[in-house]
């Protein structure tokens, strides 16, 4: 990672007068959670179509079962943020990072300090009632799934509880989605980070970006989609240039 080029990303970052950053499964994979489209992912031990929105409603029962071991395979014993997510976080709390967009949904945005992330894909960490829409706590859900109760239900209506994420077969929350186009059409600078943005319509948000003239931003070990219009493309870890880019941005 070259010094000089890290020095002029970061004047580009900190002369903006917006700056928003898009994050992807290689800022969860550095705290130790398992990607899911890689050779080695989990959509390789595990069916997708078992977590397909359509086998919740027909089988909440055996889709709670499946999710419960999922999860615990994903989370195991607890994982924490690292240094890229603080580093992000430390760019919020200096004034700098006006929007966070992420395609993750693990939580650990929040848990390293970044206030209001855009989770346009949900957060597993949640649930959310079918009936009357209550979001609360996974955690004690999931124990109750564990000791045999599925499907879950809310307290409050006695309907079955879904995990607040984005299943397959269902479409991006609206709110979330205007969100992160709406971020994406006003920035300034761009910052991509551990997305191949292979997914959509995820991908589309640092086009809509570099077409109103914003200047990318990428920090990722593999060349992206938006890498060819990116004005600093970073292959490297981004526990490692994360950081270094957030200490030449607040220096």
């Amino acid at each position: 990672m070259d010094q000089r080029e890290l020095e002029f990303a970061a004047g580009a970052i900190r002369d903006a007068d917006s700056v928003v950053a898009m994050t992807g499964a290689g800022v969860s994979t550095a705290s130790g959670l398992p990607d899911f489209r890689s050779e080695d992912g989990l959509w390789t031990e595990y069916d997708p179509q078992e977590f397909h929105v359509s086998r919740f409603r027909a089988d909440p029962e055996g889709f709670w079962r499946d999710r419960a071991e999922l999860v615990e395979e994903m989370f195991g014993d607890g994982v924490e943020p690292n240094a890229a997510h603080e580093a992000l976080a430390r760019l919020e709390t200096g004034g700098v990072l006006d929007g966070l967009v992420t395609q993750n949904v693990d939580g650990l945005h929040q848990a390293a300090g970044s206030e209001d992330p855009v989770e346009i894909h949900g957060n597993g960490r949640r649930v959310v009632c079918t009936g009357c829409n209550r979001r609360q706590d996974a955690d004690p859900v999931f124990k109750r799934v564990r000791e045999g109760t599925v499907p879950p239900t809310c307290d409050h209506c006695d309907e079955v509880l879904k995990p607040d994420v984005v299943l397959f077969g269902e479409q991006l929350p609206d709110h979330a989605l205007f969100r992160a186009q709406s971020l994406s059409e006003s920035a300034d600078t761009y910052l991509v980070v551990g997305s191949s943005l292979a997914v959509e319509p995820a991908a589309s948000l640092p086009r809509t970006a570099a077409e109103r003239g914003a200047t990318i931003v990428v920090v990722n070990l593999e060349e992206t989609a938006i890498s060819d219009r990116a004005e600093y493309d970073f292959r490297a870890d981004v526990t490692e240039a994360l950081p270094r880019l957030a200490d030449a941005v607040l220096e």
